[in-house]
């Protein structure tokens, strides 16, 4: 049984997964759909109330009914670097690699269906509270009143993108502010604003689920560092990345919540006030890890080689519910 893991070509994370797996011995698949209809083929055959399906991915041939488990790393827009790429072509690629997918049988991290819901804030904000998650208060609006009067009532704001996304090409990462509450707020109106009360922090937590396993890592603020930078990816420190404990709580409201999402892997941002307290910010259902385990040794791409390997089970990241039989390819 072969593990097929969906990505682009310059994947450093998949790389220390797939390093773990070829240490194994389990067979692995590595494909970028955006390479359909050239390096990667496809076919599917269904006749005689059974189903035959086959991937090809540089030369090397695996049956998709053989697969033990696939992971939706981060894959390219299927057909992107086909000699005439198109929305036709790219749709008519993605129904057929991931219809075909869907159907095998295979463990899924994380399951298509479950990690597109898994993207919007809104959604994981309210999923936070409902699992007893600790959530900033937060206003998405496109009222400039309401958000005139959120400013009043907090007036200790940050603004962040909803969905995280760069209007230019390439995408550019969106840094997280602090917002005045003078802030004229009339260009609200032209687009979803995401306020939220800022979390004086004196630490920033990454806790990396993997299954039912929980790897967090803490970075404390530096001292006397600017309260204007707001965002640990943009926030100069010297301060590393230590492995952190997780209180049964959270542990019990994060695994909760995981289980209530459908995922298999979910990277979880937290912010950590002065009195402990882990105020959830997001969660990532594809964040990368490799910097948190070259700072602190946790074993995640271990973890995720492990869980991907695993005999067929049921399928925790499929909403409609798979039966977890698996194959792996390599």
């Amino acid at each position: 049984m072969t593990v097929l893991i969906l990505t682009c070509e310059e994947d450093v994370t998949a790389d220390m997964v797939v390093v773990h797996l070829n240490e194994s011995g389990v067979p692995v698949v590595r494909l970028d759909p955006a390479d359909l209809t050239g390096s990667v083929a496809l076919s599917g055959e269904f006749a005689h109330g059974s189903f035959r399906g086959h991937l090809s991915s540089g030369g090397r041939l695996v049956s998709i009914g053989g697969l033990r488990s696939v992971w939706v790393r981060r894959p390219g827009e299927p057909a992107a670097h086909a000699a005439q790429p198109s929305p036709w072509l790219a749709e008519e690629s993605a129904q057929a690699l991931y219809g075909m997918l869907r159907g095998c049988g295979a463990r899924w991290m994380n399951h298509p269906d479950a990690a597109r819901r898994a993207r919007h804030k809104p959604w994981q904000l309210r999923l936070a509270q409902s699992c007893g998650l600790p959530v900033p208060a937060t206003l998405i609006t496109t009222f400039p009143r309401a958000a005139r009067e959120f400013a009043q009532r907090y007036p200790d704001l940050v603004v962040k993108p909803v969905s995280g996304a760069h209007p230019q090409d390439p995408p550019r990462a969106v840094p997280t502010s602090r917002v005045s509450p003078e802030t004229d707020f009339s260009a609200v109106a032209f687009g979803p604003t995401l306020l939220q009360r800022r979390v004086p922090k004196r630490a920033d937590i990454r806790l990396t689920v993997v299954g039912d396993r929980l790897l967090a890592a803490r970075k404390a603020s530096a001292a006397g560092a600017d309260p204007d930078e707001v965002d640990v990816r943009f926030a100069a420190s010297a301060e590393p990345w230590r492995p952190v404990e997780v209180a049964p709580r959270v542990a019990e409201a994060v695994l909760s919540y995981v289980g209530e999402a459908g995922l298999a892997y979910g990277a979880f941002d937290f912010a950590e006030d002065g009195d402990g307290t882990w105020w959830f910010l997001e969660c990532n259902q594809s964040g990368q890890f490799g910097f948190i385990e070259v700072e602190t040794g946790q074993p995640v791409a271990r973890s995720i080689a492990e869980w991907l390997a695993l005999p067929g089970a049921g399928d925790p990241g499929c909403p409609d519910g798979g039966d977890g039989a698996g194959a792996a390819v390599r």
